[in-house]
């Protein structure tokens, strides 16, 4: 066996309900794995489903993603990122509302923040409003609770996922077939 010769890296990203944002970056060749938690808050301290809820911590439902830049750059995550949700809408996705579920990006250095505004700027065109995503510097990642990982997965034939995750998952699959991690 050969032996890899890369780092991983993360991308943290919110893109409203992190249930779906982690079911559509599970199935994108070069992603190794995909986190649920929160990120963007106001408390060191590690909030829970219910805090985040509240509105009160200020935190946002995000997916970690851990990836092997080999296969996927940053900027391809972001532009799949961006046009899977809808980042024009503030503090809400599709029937979701609140702070929690506001669209943001994370960035972890210089350059990160740069490709942010580069994408950004190519994509903008192409809303019919402005896009309203926050960017932020990355400070911390609270993991969710077990039940929010692998959501989509392991709870296929619910409401929530039949409604609305599958109909994200089958508009992604089309649009990004290249993309997609190979069956095995």
């Amino acid at each position: 066996m050969k032996k890899q010769n890369y780092q991983l890296k993360t991308a943290t990203f919110g893109g409203g309900c992190f249930w779906c944002t982690e079911a559509i970056f599970q199935e994108v060749a070069g992603v190794v794995s995909v986190t649920s938690g929160y990120s963007g808050g106001i408390t060191n301290n590690t909030p829970t489903y219910e805090d985040v809820c509240s509105g009160l911590t200020g935190h946002a439902e995000v997916i970690q993603i851990e990836y092997n830049p080999n296969c996927i750059y940053y900027e391809e995550l972001l532009v799949i990122f961006m046009t899977t949700h809808n980042p024009t809408l503030l503090n809400r996705q599709g029937a979701d509302v609140g702070s929690q579920y506001r669209s943001i990006v994370f960035f972890e250095n210089s350059k990160e923040k740069a490709i942010i505004e580069i994408v950004f700027r190519e994509l903008e065109p192409y809303f019919e409003r402005q896009i309203l995503t926050e960017v932020k510097r990355f400070e911390h990642f609270f993991k969710a609770e077990d039940r929010h990982q692998q959501y989509y997965q392991l709870n296929k034939r619910f409401g929530y996922c039949t409604a609305v995750i599958e109909p994200k998952l089958i508009e992604f699959r089309r649009q990004y077939a290249d993309r997609l991690k190979k069956a095995s």
